[in-house]
């Protein structure tokens, strides 16, 4: 069993400065761009991403779960049956993998640079 907690959740999108007028006028949340398909707040508490690049997105939000150690969170993953969907990869921050949990969830785990 590796502990972690969800500390970031990716939400889909179409235009990402449409998600950052909107999100900064209701909330005051202000975003670091990663390029123009990508922005995320950066508070260090529970942030949010925005992803237009089409092949990346996930099917609904992602939460993403930040764990102290990525391979054996992979591991307990598959020891209980979670279905990896994306193996581990490099992302600008870190490292991550999907999986799904039982009821079908789209889920990542990652470990920040």
């Amino acid at each position: 069993m590796v502990r972690g907690r969800i500390d970031f959740i990716e939400l889909p999108c179409g235009d990402v400065a449409e998600m950052q007028g909107f999100y900064g006028a209701v909330f005051g949340w202000e975003f670091e761009q990663f390029g123009p398909t990508y922005a995320c707040t950066m508070t260090g508490d529970v942030d949010i991403g925005f992803q237009a690049d089409t092949p990346e997105q996930s099917d609904a939000p992602l939460p993403v779960i930040q764990v102290p150690d990525l391979e054996a969170a992979l591991a307990s993953v598959e020891a209980v049956g979670g279905d990896v969907t994306r193996p581990i990869f490099a992302f600008p921050g870190g490292r991550r993998f999907h999986f799904r949990d039982p009821a079908g969830n789209e889920i990542a785990a990652h470990k920040p640079d």
